[in-house]
């Protein structure tokens, strides 16, 4: 590969990076806003269970809150969290058509290259499969486990904070983490 492509690369595999560490704040950020809604659903579903043989329509409590608008807000979180997964994506994307457009100038010596300054291409490209993999994942699965949510399961209503909680993955934010401390390379090519 040429320096000149090397240089171009480096500074997409930057660019991805600078993106992941932008996106992941704001994966936080909605995860966090899941929790209290997570928590109320299982408050909700043990609420229901104790109340199930009570004629609520004839109670106090006839304005309980809306399962269905419950619901509904953490499908807004889940869709505002596949946009992250989606940008992350599209990054990623970007990186690895660049590298393979240049495939056939490519020097494998200057790919698998590391300093003490810089990871080699080929870490970085394999970093950012693991994030775009990690994103996809913990998409997935919290979708799947909102979607086997039904009003007629309280039981599994009231496990799912616990079941939300445990989809966490501190190894892989370590991992994902890791990915951010890529110096910045600007200029030359080591």
């Amino acid at each position: 590969m040429s320096s000149a492509d090397l240089l171009s690369l480096h500074q997409q595999l930057n660019k991805c990076c600078e993106t992941l560490k932008a996106n992941e704040s704001i994966w936080d950020s909605e995860l966090a806003e899941c929790k209290p809604l997570m928590s109320s659903l299982g408050n909700l579903a043990l609420q229901f269970k104790a109340l199930k043989n009570v004629q609520i329509a004839n109670a106090p409590l006839a304005s309980f809150p809306s399962l269905q608008e419950l619901l509904g807000k953490l499908a807004e979180k889940m869709d505002a969290l596949q946009s992250v997964r989606d940008a992350i994506s599209k990054q990623v994307s970007a990186v690895f058509q660049f590298y393979e457009k240049n495939t056939d100038t490519l020097d494998i010596a200057g790919c698998v290259s590391r300093s003490a300054i810089c990871p080699s291409i080929s870490d970085m490209l394999e970093w950012l499969q693991y994030a775009y993999r990690y994103y996809h994942l913990q998409l997935v699965q919290r979708r799947n486990l909102l979607q086997t949510l039904t009003p007629n399961d309280l039981t599994l209503m009231e496990m799912t904070p616990k079941k939300w909680e445990s989809l966490h993955s501190a190894t892989g934010e370590e991992r994902i983490a890791g990915i951010s401390l890529f110096p910045r390379i600007d200029k030359t090519v080591p």
